[in-house]
């Protein structure tokens, strides 16, 4: 099975004929916040990629930490053993939504702020005029930690340039960028701007042939793809739990034997190497409870045994929750391609479906991003306008310092809030061009 540009094992017993109908209404249940209202109408939440909301079982998990567990590491008393297990179960339950194993996953407060703290480790097994590459279409906490510690001892940067006519990279334009003092590809799983996912596979086969490490910022990928840290041979994958319905908590593997090369900076007694001060111990608790609601979709929607292993739900789950977002995604972008004024960046149409996930950019003439995300908030439909900390692909796209529209679409949003937004899009599209409002397609 290929999902999202890369093979996927598929669950013990799946069969995509039988695979039980996805009830978003009954996933919407489980999320309180999609009950709030703005102005007398239903909320509806298309910011996802800067932060999706939450499932009661992960708010219900770290309140329950803290009436329980609430106690720091390695105490001899009940409440700091609670704490100490449920941080270990966090690490056993991020491993099995990536593929690897608990103790290869280090936890820290963002992908930014690890990624920083790993940088600094792998430079310093860097030698100066050793080179690494960075990529022009992803988010900077891939790309700036890289330039720092480059600028610190003496590397270099090479630039993986993108194709700013459909955003996406080209591994032909990687090939003349690796070389013998090549020491480290740095590149997204999937823009977190314009949705394109990035053949994470190939990439890592040609950096390990020159001897490179290859590390995958998966944080937009994480909501909507099953991923497989080892069967794409990546050698770091670091991931936000916030970005796929959990707290404000990041995660990254790193192979087992990397981790255990790399010196690390740390106070002498603490027992982790790379998860330096006091840990976030409630976020813990809450990513726990993240994963083990998507394996629970894994069951009700996606044909696996709700007995399997949860590295078998989740990758059913996933595989159901892109089914549902892709749908969305491809009535999403019929619509919208038919309004005047708007325009529509990245990967389109449906034989481009595999190679993106459901978020959509777009600018619509004579107004800012930041104007038609308010006009929309106004109406209770929220979308988030800049560059998202895309800086390098807006601003080759020539769009920069004001950026895009983002749309990201969710498992739990609807057809009907995907109708809803077109219509808003189509309205503030035609007061902008003051043409009259077209008539959109309804035919998926």
């Amino acid at each position: 099975m290929t999902a999202g540009g890369i093979n996927v094992q598929q669950p013990k017993g799946y069969d995509r004929v039988a695979m039980p109908t996805f009830d978003v209404d009954a996933v919407r249940a489980r999320f309180p916040a999609l009950a709030l209202t703005h102005d007398g109408r239903p909320m509806a939440f298309f910011d996802g990629p800067g932060g999706t909301q939450v499932p009661e079982t992960v708010i219900e998990a770290v309140a329950r930490y803290y009436r329980e567990s609430n106690a720091n590491h390695g105490g001899a008393f009940v409440t700091s053993a609670r704490s100490d297990a449920i941080v270990e179960a966090a690490h056993e339950a991020l491993g099995d939504l990536l593929g690897v194993g608990g103790d290869e996953i280090v936890l820290g407060p963002n992908m930014t702020t690890l990624t920083f703290h790993l940088s600094r480790s792998i430079a310093a097994t860097l030698r100066p005029g050793d080179e690494v590459i960075v990529s022009g279409l992803d988010h900077q906490a891939n790309v700036d930690p890289w330039l720092a510690v480059a600028a610190d001892r003496g590397l270099v940067v090479r630039t993986w340039e993108p194709n700013v006519g459909d955003c996406t990279l080209r591994l032909e334009d990687l090939d003349p960028l690796l070389g013998e003092r090549t020491r480290l590809v740095a590149v997204g799983w999937a823009s977190n701007a314009v949705g394109t996912i990035n053949p994470i596979a190939d990439i890592a086969a040609r950096a390990h042939v020159v001897g490179a490490w290859l590390y995958v910022d998966a944080v937009h990928a994480a909501p909507h793809l099953p991923l497989d840290a080892l069967a794409v041979d990546a050698d770091f994958v670091a991931c936000s739990v916030y970005k796929f319905f959990g707290p404000h908590l990041g995660a990254v593997y790193g192979r087992r034997e990397l981790l255990d090369r790399l010196p690390a900076y740390k106070v002498r007694p603490a027992e982790h190497r790379f998860e330096t001060g006091t840990g976030n111990f409630e976020g813990a608790a809450g990513a726990l409870a993240a994963v083990d609601y998507l394996a629970s979709l894994g069951a009700l929607y996606g044909g696996a045994d709700e007995t399997a292993p949860r590295r078998e739900r989740l990758l059913a789950a996933m595989t159901a929750i892109r089914a549902h977002e892709m749908d969305l995604y491809a009535r999403l972008e019929e619509r919208i391609e038919s309004i005047p004024g708007v325009r529509l960046y990245g990967l389109r149409g449906d034989a481009n479906l595999e190679r993106r996930t459901p978020t959509a950019a777009i600018t619509i003439d004579g107004l800012t991003p930041r104007e038609v995300a308010t006009r929309l908030g106004e109406h209770g439909i929220a979308v988030w306008d800049g560059d998202f900390y895309a800086t390098g692909l807006i601003e080759r796209l020539g769009l920069a310092p004001d950026g895009v529209v983002r749309i990201g679409l969710t498992h739990y949003n609807t057809r009907a809030e995907v109708d809803r937004l077109v219509e808003e899009l189509a309205a503030v599209a035609t007061r902008a061009i003051g043409s009259p409002a077209p008539a959109l397609s309804r035919t998926r």
